[in-house]
């Protein structure tokens, strides 16, 4: 699924103007312009359309955990954590499930409002880490009905 699609969806959701998606993103430390925003925001087929990068969505991800959760001070001995490179759908969907403090039940409801249920195995298999036996990947046909799901139970 396209970074475009998915900060399409959370903004929708959120009912978020350009200035508040800056606002956000400026949160994960990221400075970025009000019109860049407006190009991701375009739909493919419109002028001026710009593919969102991964960095800037990895900012826009972690600018809304802060956002609806505050930020968390770095433990003395921990050293600090490195945003991702790659973006996947299973990182968004981590991502999306901390900012929305999401519960497995949360998850599982909003899934099937979309008409889209899933098991618990396969559910929490998208959580797993990547190298164990039970991860698995998620799709963008799970990805989109979850953010439209998200949608629903954030608009009704």
């Amino acid at each position: 699924m396209i970074n475009n699609d998915v900060l399409r969806s959370i903004r929708y959701a959120l009912d978020l103007s350009d200035a508040k998606v800056v606002e956000i993103i400026k949160l994960a430390e990221r400075d970025i312009e009000q019109s860049e925003v407006t190009s991701y925001l375009k739909k493919e087929d419109e002028e001026g359309f710009v593919d969102c990068r991964a960095d800037v969505m990895v900012a826009f991800l972690d600018g809304l955990i802060i956002h609806k959760r505050g930020k968390q001070e770095p433990k003395p001995d921990q050293p600090p954590k490195k945003p991702e490179r790659r973006l996947t759908n299973n990182a968004i969907l981590k991502k999306l499930r901390v900012a929305f403090t999401l519960k497995e039940e949360d998850m599982h409801q909003i899934l099937e409002h979309a008409g889209f249920p899933v098991s618990k195995p396969e559910l929490s298999a998208l959580f797993r880490a990547k190298g164990h036996s039970n991860y698995r990947t998620c799709g963008d046909q799970l990805l989109r009905n979850f953010l439209k799901g998200l949608v629903m139970r954030l608009r009704g």
